[in-house]
C-alpha cells in the first residue's frame, strides 16, 4: 500500500522516514518529493507498505504525530489527479507571449 506522508519538515531525509514507519512492518520504498531545480524537499513524501494491515497500523499511528517539529499528515496515497498540462501556448488573459 503506498502511504501520503505530508507537512514534512524540509530537514527530514528519507532513512529517518523508514526508521519511523519500520515500527509498523517491512517498508519497501520512500520518496521523499523535492523541487527538481533547487533539490529541496516539497515537504511531502510516500512509503510504501507491502501489507495492507501494517500500512494500516502505520497510517493511524503516524498521522498527527510530531517528526522534527512539524504535526505529520498521514493517508493513504490517491492516485495523481490528471491536471490537464499542455496549455496551448497562451498565457493567463488570452494573450500569446509573442
Amino acid at each position: 500500500m503506498n502511504i501520503y506522508v505530508g507537512n514534512l519538515s524540509y530537514s527530514v531525509t528519507e532513512e529517518e522516514l523508514q526508521r519511523a514507519f519500520e515500527a509498523f512492518g517491512e517498508v519497501t520504498s520512500i520518496n521523499i518529493i523535492t523541487d527538481k531545480y533547487s533539490g529541496r524537499s516539497k515537504g511531502f513524501g510516500f512509503v510504501e507498505m507491502p501489507g495492507k494491515e501494517e500500512a494500516e497500523a502505520a497510517i493511524n499511528g503516524m498521522n498527527g504525530k510530531e517528526m522534527a517539529g512539524r504535526t505529520l499528515n498521514v493517508n493513504e496515497a490517491r492516485p495523481r489527479a490528471d491536471k490537464g498540462r499542455g496549455g496551448g501556448g497562451r498565457r493567463p488573459g488570452g494573450r500569446s507571449r509573442y
